[in-house]
């Protein structure tokens, strides 16, 4: 298979992420299917992409005219074996539990066409945890998006021991024509590049909060400000969804046995109080009307 094969795609879970994954391939002009078993959640997604593409528009980065293509293309539906029947790329974005994503892999095995590619957009959960879930292991890759897909360019694509160079090949080429960069990882590592790279980052900025040594706003701060960090690493928390970073910590925790891997304990207290940043108002700031706020 190669990239010119490539005509429809199906991405499962219409999370802020899979959202953005369907509409940053519609807008390269492929047929896509984006699902999700909820109604009221592909409601929300179609609401919050026209929102976005709209002020794209606005600000000149689109025309109404590509704006209405791209949403020409892109198919909100519920039913699994409706999006994935005539698939050649499949891209899961659900959420981070290892059996519920087995559970789709096979599923999608069962439903998808043989040459299909499955794709996994996990932060940090390698794919050979969940090609043995298929007969086609060697068409199984990560594909780590970064949030917001419609605005960031890097694409994590993951060749694992059991993945083909032919998928490897395929979805890079893939994310090159949707216009992101991809690098590609020859051998499999938890949290792949930059989530690594990030959680050193994120693990300093706690001890240095939990010591009372800085505020959060402080340490954000000398992170833009002094090393020219496009967020602060907290601002960035709130951003990704603290729910999201906490049972990807625990699940490297529990990969590893590693105590340094452990989700620290502002994270935990955060988690435990149902403030998950951004999507529910509040995390390490709060937020009024989408307006960035100091937390009292």
């Amino acid at each position: 298979m190669n990239i010119e094969q490539v005509k429809q795609i199906a991405v499962i879970g219409a999370g802020t992420m899979g959202s953005q994954i369907a509409m940053a391939c519609a807008l390269a002009g492929y047929s896509v299917f984006l699902q999700d078993v909820q109604e009221e959640g592909l409601k929300k997604a179609e609401a919050s992409l026209r929102n976005i593409v709209s002020r794209n528009v606005t600000k000149g980065k689109l025309t109404a005219e590509q704006a209405e293509q791209a949403f020409s293309q892109l198919h909100f539906v519920s039913a699994l074996e409706a999006a994935v029947m005539d698939a050649d790329f499949v891209i899961e974005a659900i959420i981070e539990n290892l059996e519920a994503k087995r559970q789709l892999f096979s599923q999608l095995d069962e439903l998808a066409p043989a040459h299909a590619i499955f794709a996994t957009n996990s932060s940090f959960m390698v794919s050979s945890k969940l090609a043995d879930a298929t007969e086609r292991q060697n068409q199984v890759c990560n594909m780590h998006f970064f949030n917001p897909v419609l605005v960031m360019e890097l694409v994590e694509v993951v060749q694992g021991p059991h993945t083909s160079e032919e998928t490897a090949n395929v979805a890079k080429a893939l994310c090159e024509k949707i216009g992101k960069v991809p690098i590609v990882l020859k051998k499999e590592i938890p949290g792949f590049i930059a989530n690594r790279i990030l959680n050193k980052v994120l693990s300093e900025a706690a001890y240095l909060l939990e010591n009372e040594i800085a505020s959060a706003e402080e340490i954000d701060l000398a992170c833009t400000k002094a090393l020219n960090y496009p967020i602060g690493p907290f601002a960035l928390l709130d951003l990704m969804g603290i729910d999201v970073y906490y049972h990807a910590s625990l699940h490297q925790y529990e990969e590893s046995g590693n105590e340094a891997d452990k989700p620290f304990k502002l994270l935990v207290e955060k988690y435990e109080k149902g403030e998950f940043g951004r999507k529910t108002g509040k995390g390490f700031y709060e937020y009024a009307d989408q307006v960035f706020m100091k937390q009292k």
